[in-house]
């Protein structure tokens, strides 16, 4: 099934350029629907056969990853100084995927990698209300005032708008869980640090219903069941922000 412009569906089902697309095109050597079609441009519809040679030319099914991240890799496809998350994929998969909410440098914990735009989106847009659990630990006790300032918003430096209602769970004086429903530069760090606290470890668990997966490794990941695609969309619990 294949459906818009000709080059476009040649470059996404093949290894080729655009441009090289295009030059395939126009020497005769693409057909759709049994007849060559020489114009780059030509929009084909849906249901369309198209083929190279005796190759029919159709779209591989979306890529759904989770990885257990570990620390000292940045969520990029390129970095000129330190490895990335897409540097652990095998080629194939790592030039077509992008990151679905990044995690820092010396964050560790659930990552999610796709070529699919529309679940990526259902996933991290704040209005989705998707919200990611983290595991916190912290330099200095937690002042007892710290559930209340998250449930009712805080002031970030050099921000004015307060954040998004967050839940804040108290294991102990120095380790917490936080729930988050939007996902600002550095958010943890930065609201601790409103309150006079420091973040020494961060570790994402869960986003949505979905969570890491317990057997894998620092590093390692795989693909997503069809549960567990549909489980990473599913809102958690929003705190009321009154």
């Amino acid at each position: 099934m294949a459906s818009g412009r000709l080059d476009r569906w040649v470059s996404q089902t093949t290894e080729l350029s655009r441009k090289e697309a295009g030059i395939l095109i126009r020497r005769g050597e693409i057909q759709v629907n049994g007849e060559v079609v020489k114009k780059a441009a030509a929009q084909i519809p849906d249901g369309a056969e198209v083929f190279w040679g005796d190759d029919l030319l159709d779209v591989a099914p979306p890529i759904y990853l989770m990885m257990h991240k570990p620390a000292g890799l940045v969520c990029a496809n390129r970095d000129g100084l330190y490895s990335t998350v897409i540097d652990l994929l095998p080629p194939e998969w790592s030039r077509d995927v992008h990151i679905v909410g990044r995690l820092d440098l010396d964050t560790t914990g659930l990552l999610l990698m796709t070529d699919d735009g529309d679940w990526s989106h259902r996933v991290s847009s704040p209005r989705r209300a998707v919200g990611k659990v983290y595991e916190v630990s912290l330099a200095d006790p937690l002042v007892s005032s710290a559930e209340n300032a998250f449930a009712d918003g805080i002031k970030l430096d050099g921000e004015e708008k307060l954040t998004r209602p967050a839940v804040l769970q108290r294991i102990d004086d120095q380790h917490v869980t936080v729930t988050l429903f939007e996902g600002r530069y550095h958010q943890v760090k930065r609201m601790f640090a409103a309150l006079g606290n420091k973040v020494e470890t961060l570790h994402r668990s869960q986003i949505g219903q979905l969570q890491l997966d317990a057997d894998l490794k620092p590093g390692a990941w795989r693909e997503l069941t069809p549960d567990e695609i549909e489980l990473a969309t599913q809102s958690l619990q929003v705190p009321d922000a009154d």
